[in-house]
């Protein structure tokens, strides 16, 4: 349960999955003087209660924020920051996830792919993210899950 999250174990997740990236940027952005792109991965469980989910659904909700305002101080500099929402995907981090064979499940069956991403498409869009032909894009989190994310149910 969420309740039950410790003090700790709240504080590592936003370290690990939130600070990382301000970390990243800074130390990246002195990099860049001819501007680039920044991009970081998220999930759904950012915006909707997943269950199993927990700390991680707040700590990835702090990541969006954080890549909105890593957008606006960075933008000046012709750096873009955007994120990834993609559905669920066999990981190390994954294992960690209650049940996450149900979620897969769940997950192809509800899409209106009826499929899981493919972590090539993923790739791909920050690709895409990341070369000139996104050069336009920057504080956004771009959802590749096989549309799971506009289902109302």
């Amino acid at each position: 349960e969420f309740l039950n999250t410790t003090r700790e174990g709240f504080r590592i997740a936003h370290d690990v999955s939130v600070y990382s990236l301000v970390a990243v940027a800074r130390g990246a952005a002195p990099l860049m003087s001819g501007g680039g792109g920044i991009v970081t991965l998220t999930y759904f469980g950012a915006e909707k209660v997943v269950p199993n989910y927990n700390v991680m659904g707040v700590a990835k909700a702090a990541l969006e924020a954080s890549v909105r305002y890593l957008s606006y101080d960075l933008g000046p500099k012709a750096i873009r920051v955007n994120a990834i929402s993609a559905g669920p995907i066999k990981s190390l981090a994954a294992r960690g996830v209650a049940n996450f064979g149900d979620m897969l499940k769940s997950h192809a069956e509800r899409s209106p792919l009826r499929r899981n991403v493919d972590p090539a498409e993923v790739g791909a869009a920050a690709a895409f993210l990341l070369s000139d032909a996104g050069s336009g894009i920057t504080g956004e989190t771009i959802y590749v899950d096989c549309g799971y994310n506009i289902m109302g149910f």
